[in-house]
Formats: C-alpha cells, sequence, structure tokens
C-alpha cells in the first residue's frame, strides 16, 4: 500500500493515543493564532481533539477575529459551470458516475456553452469554476482549453467573465503547461477523501482510482508553473479528523517542495446524489458542530489560504460560516450542464442553497459583508508567491476592500434589483470611510463615481 507523502500510520497513532488540551493549552495555542502567523501543524493537530464545548467556542472567536483582521468584510463570489458529465469513473458518492443510468448525459457543444456564459454574465458574474466530469479522455484537454476561450469571449453589455477556476481531472506535466498558457486562474483538484483503504473502496474504476496519480497531480501543476493552486475534501467518507492531519500534511510536502502551499481549500460535505446510496447514508457524517470546528480550525492554521463553501450547505449554515473562515462562496449555482440558459438537467448533487445571485448579496450585504468579483490580483499578477508576499505582512488589504466595493458598486448599477441596491450603496458608503489612508480612500471615492456614470472595470 503505497500513500505516498501521506504518512497513514503517524496519523493513525496520534489519535487513538492522545488525550485533548487543557484549558491552559487551548488558551496558549489561540493565543498565538492571534498574532495572523498561523499555528504550527502540531499546533493545529492538538486542537483536532478538542471536544469540550466551551473550548469549541474559544476556537470559533478566533477563526472569527483572523478572518475579520485579515479578510475584513469581503466576501468572494462565483458560479461553477459545468459543461459535461460524462465519467468514465466509478466514484460511489456521485450521480455522474459511470454505470449511473438514472440521468442523461450530455457534453455542451461550445455554441450552448457560449449560451450558459451570456446568462452567467446577465445575472452579474465575473468569477467562474469551470467542472467537467471525467469521461471526455484524451479530448478533455482540447475541449477544455477552446471552453476558456468560448468563456472569455462572451460579452453581455458591459459583462464578461475575468476569471475562469479550471476542476478537470488530474494531467500529466505537459497537460497542466497548456492549461496554465490558456490563462486560468487557480487548477482545482479535490483528493475527496485522503485515507488509502476509503479511497479505494469508493472509488472503484477509471482513471481516478489511481490514489497516487490523482494525489500527486498539484506537484505536476506546480511543475508546470501553475502558482494557484486548490485542493478539497469531501467530508463524510472518512473521519474529519484523519483528513485535515493528512490535509496538512499534503500543504507541508507541497510548501517543502515548491517554497507555497495550496491558494484555497474546499470544504464540501456529502450532500445527497441521484443513484448513489452512499451520498444518503455517509459512512462518517458531519454533523453541523463539527463542520464548524472544521472550518475554525483551518482557519487558525493557514489563515491566508482562501476558504470556499459551495451552495451544497444551507443559507442558514452558509450565514454561520462566514464568521468561522469562509473567504469564497458559490452563488446561483447549477451543477448540471446546461443548468444556467435550460434548466432542466438533473444535478451532480442536492443544493441547500437555492437563491439566486442577487438574493444572497442581498443577504450577505444586509449582514455587513461586501460581495466582490475582484479580479485585479490575478490580472496584474499579484498570485502564488508574490501575493503571499501581500497578505502575509498585511498589504494585500491597501487592495482588496477597495476593489471589492468598486466591483460591488458595478453589480448595484449593472444588475442589482432596488432593494439590494439601496442596501449595497449604504453598506459602501459606511465601508468606503474604514479604508485606511487617505490617497487610498480618495482614490476609491473617485472610481465608485465613475462607475455610477457608467464605467467598469476599476480596480487597483
Amino acid at each position: 500500500m503505497d500513500t505516498g507523502f501521506i504518512d497513514h500510520k503517524k496519523i493513525y497513532d496520534y489519535l487513538d493515543n492522545t488525550k485533548p488540551p487543557d484549558t491552559k493549552e487551548v488558551n496558549d495555542i489561540l493565543e498565538r493564532a492571534k498574532e495572523l502567523k498561523g499555528i504550527s501543524f502540531e499546533e493545529s493537530e492538538r486542537l483536532l481533539v478538542v471536544e469540550d464545548r466551551d473550548h469549541l467556542e474559544s476556537i470559533f472567536e478566533t477563526a472569527n477575529y483572523i478572518k475579520e483582521e485579515i479578510y475584513g468584510k469581503r466576501l468572494v463570489l462565483f458560479a461553477p459551470l459545468y459543461v459535461s458529465n460524462l465519467c468514465n469513473n466509478e466514484c460511489l458518492y456521485c450521480a455522474f458516475r459511470k454505470t449511473n443510468t438514472m440521468i442523461p448525459r450530455r457534453t455542451l457543444t461550445q455554441e450552448e456553452i457560449k449560451r450558459e456564459v451570456e446568462a452567467l454574465v446577465s445575472q452579474g458574474h465575473k468569477r467562474i469554476l469551470l467542472v467537467s466530469g471525467e469521461g471526455l479522455g484524451k479530448s478533455v484537454l482540447d475541449y477544455t482549453v477552446k471552453t476558456i476561450e468560448t468563456i472569455y469571449s462572451v460579452k453581455v453589455g458591459k459583462g464578461s467573465i475575468k476569471r475562469i477556476n479550471v476542476n478537470i481531472a488530474a494531467l500529466d506535466v505537459e497537460g497542466y503547461k497548456k492549461l496554465k498558457e490558456a490563462k486560468i486562474g487557480t487548477y482545482q483538484l479535490f483528493q475527496e477523501t485522503y485515507n488509502y483503504k476509503t479511497y479505494k473502496e469508493m472509488h472503484r474504476s477509471g482513471p481516478k482510482s489511481d490514489y497516487l496519480y490523482h494525489l500527486t497531480a498539484m506537484d505536476r501543476a506546480m511543475e508546470a508553473g501553475i502558482d494557484d493552486v486548490g485542493v478539497g475534501i469531501l467530508f463524510g467518507l472518512e473521519d474529519y479528523r484523519f483528513e485535515i492531519m493528512a490535509l496538512l500534511q499534503h500543504i507541508d510536502h507541497l510548501e517543502n517542495k515548491f517554497g507555497i502551499g495550496v491558494h484555497t481549500i474546499s470544504v464540501p460535505r456529502i450532500e445527497p446524489a441521484t443513484g448513489s446510496d452512499v451520498s444518503l447514508h455517509p459512512p462518517y457524517n458531519v454533523d453541523d458542530l463539527s463542520f464548524k470546528k472544521i472550518l475554525a480550525i483551518l482557519r487558525i492554521t493557514v489563515p491566508y489560504t482562501g476558504m470556499i463553501l459551495s451552495t451544497r450547505e444551507s443559507a442558514k449554515m452558509r450565514k454561520e460560516a462566514l464568521s468561522m473562515g469562509i473567504s469564497q462562496i458559490s452563488a446561483g449555482s447549477k451543477t448540471s450542464p446546461g443548468g444556467y440558459s435550460e434548466q432542466k438537467a438533473l444535478e451532480q448533487f442536492s443544493l441547500g442553497d437555492h437563491r439566486s445571485l442577487d438574493e444572497v448579496i442581498l443577504d450577505i450585504a444586509s449582514m455587513g459583508y461586501v460581495p466582490s468579483f475582484c479580479t485585479g490580483c490575478y490580472r496584474l499578477g499579484r498570485t502564488g508567491n508574490d501575493f503571499m508576499d501581500l497578505a502575509k505582512p498585511g498589504l494585500i488589504k491597501h487592495y482588496c476592500l477597495p476593489n471589492a466595493l468598486t466591483s460591488f458598486a458595478e453589480y448595484l448599477v449593472n444588475y442589482g434589483s432596488l432593494q439590494t441596491q439601496n442596501v449595497g450603496w449604504e453598506l459602501i458608503g459606511k465601508m468606503l470611510e474604514t479604508i485606511p489612508g487617505e490617497s487610498i480612500r480618495n482614490k476609491t471615492g473617485h472610481n465608485l463615481e465613475m462607475i455610477r456614470q457608467g464605467a467598469t472595470d476599476l480596480y487597483l
């Protein structure tokens, strides 16, 4: 059993033989966390075995403090774009699995993709996650590159997609080089579960059943020059404590080898999927309290890493998750090819939040969060190490809030409902006053006025 750089024995030994930390140890770790430098992975493992409710509340409060200090009230929005549900894998938790005959199969043509993007842009989206099942074989890369070209070419009024993150099957190094040349944002690929035995049980056949090839995909992506990579775990397949400890080993491996860890971490919980018994009865169900513990510990451990929450979660949980450390959410999502323009195909999994983009924006703006569609860092080359060099000393905040406000203002002018406009402009006015530095504050105010007059795509 070759598990690569994931040391299963070390994880099991720790979980089997470790007692929870006492109050003093928990408080010491959390005080160090508030220095905004992250905590050691060993300290994170200590927090993972915390069960005491008072200690958990302290962890949650610390995560919220870190989120506010680093990210403020910004929340990045995006939508997934599913272009194919063909798949050669037999993943027991997924509706797209090869032998499932309960959903119609389809790969969108470029014209159909154009219509999907037009629908997304017409809602106000600027960022999308391009997702494809693993059924296109050797043609997947050429198809994906062509799809990226199509997406970037779509213009609806003043709107267009500015950043495309990509979630497709693991590639070789040459494949990742071609993907980078296509001007992607972040490359995402989820391990689903790091436990080798569980992984083999859940991935019965197909290319994805190769544990090591899948696990080392980020190595090949980074070797190809992609410096923004995103990982994820499908919580519910294995003990979440095992998964987090393995995830930290993965991050440590990448940091040691390439000098930088992951750009984002996605945290989906397994949801019912058509034709999947596993999704109806997860082997390791993660309750809401444990889920918040996962979010909080990740935020405390890797404070400058983006954390993504999908519309799998209910509106209630998504609200609670914002204070736990989530920095990006999907909104108005469809998980079927053609779902935005046709509204008829079956989803990959059940969604918990069915609200429209505008409804989500109104809700989070009413809570005091600034919806952000900003893509300035990516377009100006502030990625990978360059981004972290600005993020860790706190300098990235000089760009983030101003750019969030101007991108939000552009949404309000061109797409927002009257109610959302009223709430949004009031919030923008309040947040503008909080920008430190008169020069940046004045520049932001100028950009906001230009947007009111019809300008678009203004950022620092």
